[in-house]
């Protein structure tokens, strides 16, 4: 048997969304987005920037919206955003924001 640790959430994510381009993405890159969810819902930002970084600091202390950003194996970005009120994570592409 193996016994797998799953981290402590730094937050709610409420309702889990993907757009189509999202899963479409994901599936052609061979990858899966829970281990994505999981990064983000923990406060590994992915490639973002200092000052979006500290943007999401900001956003932890004072309920503001999180935004994650990953480089997929196929080259693709995807991007990771929870509302400010963490009723819904969304996943998608920069061209469907």
């Amino acid at each position: 048997m193996r016994i797998l640790t799953v981290p402590t959430p730094a937050f709610p994510l409420g309702k889990l969304v993907a757009t189509p381009g999202a899963l479409q993405a994901l599936k052609e890159a061979g990858q899966c987005l829970e281990a994505f969810v999981v990064r983000h819902a923990c406060g590994d930002w992915g490639n973002l920037c200092d000052a979006d970084r500290q943007e999401n600091a900001r956003a932890l202390r004072e309920s503001g919206r999180l935004m994650s950003t990953y480089t997929l194996k196929n080259g693709q970005t995807l991007w990771i955003i929870t509302e400010a009120d963490r009723s819904a994570t969304t996943l998608l592409l920069p061209l469907e924001y």
